[in-house]
């Protein structure tokens, strides 16, 4: 929760994203998605080129085939992501308790089938289970809007879609991670990733603008049908969409435990990704304060209203937008491993902001943009480095279990995380729980500022990854490193 946007030079970006193989996908206070990973084109079939022409992603009509249907997806996650906690707090009149079973409901997937789903995806071709996750949730969403027009709908049945819609998009995630290099070249990976990670940031500007709009015009449940359609329109995209992936043989598919094993071995067999892994499943685990009362505090206790609150989120995607563009500069200018400890710093202090608009509640608007805006800049460019340190290192076929290896720790302790803050704001008031997620995410960042981070520069790439872990065993036991 990075590429070329228009605005950027074309001919200075794609070259720096390349050297820092940047490419975002984090999830902070919703979820996003976050992540592909590079793929050994050794193994392409010949005649992918095909699929992937020579020059700018803006003439390969496969790819844009497949990115117009992420972006019109993303703009309507972006509509359900204001409509369903709107539907809850205002319609139903969700308890904090209540508001954080819901949140949970919708990342529980992450801790209860993330590790298996990665194993199995690496087994499957990764656009197919792309397309049935979309259809299912599409499905899965318009049962809302169906319920509420039959007058029934109760708080139940959204957590029940919420479930589903986190089982789907657990194998939409994880495949999404993964398929970018079975699309374009290994030179282009950075480029269409940045691309994606554009669009969402654009999604992010307008959709919680129109869909706070729209909450008001015709009623929650019923702007979920926008989001509905969103989802078909992505569904109809990866259809006519090719790829050039290669599955492995039958006969060498091992046990799905073994697999399940390798991939979490490969992740936390690297002491840089351990650190990263702990920053960020940290940070997402406190953050989950925020994701679950901000909707209750805003819209209930601060009187704030569904469109009021639809533009503050909009207002803040800009930093996300921004912190895309100047990614690739700030790299180059600090250090593509020094961006680490210096983004999640930022990050990390942005949400005491938030419970700081308690005692002053006639600048509520603008502190919680500010607070939101400078997250969302400063989580794109951690992002940014930090997934494509994963991809330009990740071999092909662990492409699966490494993204779900991750997930599995960074998005399973959200829905812990949502059930005890809801717990929390119930009992002891959503302002000193809010104080609480703040000051946890400060700590939360002492995995990546502690580490070796500062005095790398670049990080390395896969040829140079014995080297990085014999360093930083070395710096563990208070040996110098060989030059």
């Amino acid at each position: 929760m990075s590429q070329s946007p228009e605005g950027v030079d074309a001919d200075v970006e794609p070259q720096v994203l390349a050297e820092a193989r940047a490419e975002a996908s984090f999830p902070t206070s919703r979820g996003s998605a976050d992540d592909a990973v590079e793929a050994d084109q050794d193994l392409a079939p010949r005649g992918a080129a095909a699929v992937a022409p020579k020059g700018s992603l803006w003439r390969d009509s496969n790819f844009l085939t497949m990115w117009s249907g992420q972006a019109l997806s993303q703009f309507g996650a972006q509509i359900t992501e204001l409509a369903i906690p709107v539907l809850a707090v205002l319609l139903l009149h969700a308890t904090e308790w209540e508001v954080g079973v819901l949140t949970a409901a919708n990342v529980a997937a992450f801790l209860v089938v993330g590790l298996p789903a990665g194993a199995w995806i690496d087994r499957m071709r990764k656009r197919h289970v792309m397309i049935w996750a979309d259809l299912v949730r599409a499905v899965a969403l318009g049962m809302l809007p169906l319920l509420a027009f039959l007058g029934v709908l109760q708080m139940w049945h959204v957590y029940v879609v919420a479930l589903i819609m986190g089982v789907a998009t657990v194998f939409f995630d994880v495949s999404n991670q993964s398929i970018i290099p079975s699309l374009v070249r290994r030179d282009q990976i950075a480029e269409a990733n940045g691309k994606l990670q554009s669009t969402e940031q654009l999604a992010g500007m307008a959709g919680p603008a129109f869909g706070g709009w729209l909450v008001g015009v015709i009623a929650a449940p019923f702007a979920i049908l926008i989001t509905v359609g969103t989802y078909l329109a992505s569904f109809v995209a990866l259809l006519f969409t090719k790829d050039h992936e290669v599955l492995r043989r039958a006969h060498e598919h091992e046990p799905l435990v073994k697999e399940i094993g390798e991939g979490l071995k490969w992740v936390f067999g690297n002491p840089l990704l351990r650190r990263i892994v702990g920053t960020t499943g940290m940070a997402n685990f406190f953050g989950m304060a925020s994701t679950t009362l901000l909707p209750i505090f805003a819209l209930r206790e601060l009187g704030i209203s569904p469109a009021a609150f639809g533009l503050v989120f909009t207002l803040a995607s800009v930093g996300g937008l921004l912190g895309a563009i100047a990614t690739p500069h700030i790299v180059k200018r600090i250090g593509e491993a020094r961006a680490i400890p210096v983004s999640s710093l930022l990050f990390g202090f942005a949400p005491l902001l938030v419970p700081l608009v308690a005692l002053f509640p006639t600048l509520a608007l603008p502190m919680l943009v500010v607070a939101f805006f400078i997250g969302s800049f400063t989580v794109l460019l951690y992002n940014i480095t930090q997934v494509t340190f994963r991809q330009r290192i990740t071999p092909t076929r662990l492409l699966g279990r490494m993204n779900a290896s991750i997930r599995f720790v960074v998005w399973g302790v959200m829905p812990i995380g949502a059930l005890l803050f809801g717990a929390l704001g119930e009992w002891i008031g959503v302002v000193p729980t809010l104080w609480i997620g703040g000051i946890g995410e400060i700590f939360a960042t002492l995995f990546v500022v502690t580490g070796p981070f500062w005095r790398m520069g670049e990080l390395p790439d896969a040829d140079d990854e014995d080297r990085a872990a014999t360093e930083a065993s070395h710096e563990a036991q208070g040996r110098p490193t060989e030059a």
